[in-house]
């Protein structure tokens, strides 16, 4: 008789898990030679430095973004699909606030967002677990106003 294999439900993770994984993920980042760490901790690498105008405070920008977890979960993917995202500077978490004025139009970056630019102890929804950090693979497409 064979073993039956168990299959574990990917789950977002517990506070210590996460705090784990995040630290290990962020440390391991940082010492990669095309990452750029800010004071307040986000991580960003450069892919395509961008020629049109970044967004300010007040913008309204349409993007394509990957947002995944450290262990590889999408959260989510617009480049699969028809639809790009747009919305406000205003409505982005902190991370993004920080790193999206650094952009161009047409510039694609990778942002990792630690979790006190992100959602933090609190997590979000049921795939963002509590002190998880973000990666954003993002396009900005446009800076509409």
């Amino acid at each position: 008789m064979g073993r039956k294999k168990k299959f574990s439900k990917k789950t977002k993770g517990s506070s210590g898990q996460n705090r784990a994984e995040t630290e290990t993920f962020l440390k391991k980042n940082r010492s990669k030679p095309d990452v750029i760490e800010t004071a307040s901790g986000l991580q960003y690498t450069i892919k395509d430095p961008g020629t049109g105008k970044s967004p300010d405070e007040w913008s309204t920008i349409e993007v394509n973004q990957r947002i995944l977890l450290v262990n590889g979960t999408v959260i989510k993917d617009t480049y699969h699909g028809t639809q790009t995202d747009i919305f406000t500077m205003a409505e982005a978490i902190d991370g993004l606030k920080e790193g999206l004025p650094l952009m161009k139009e047409g510039g694609k970056f990778r942002f990792v967002v630690p979790p006190d630019l992100a959602w933090g102890k609190r997590g979000a929804g049921d795939k963002i677990g509590p002190y998880a950090a973000l990666i954003f693979d993002i396009r900005l497409e446009k800076v509409i106003d």
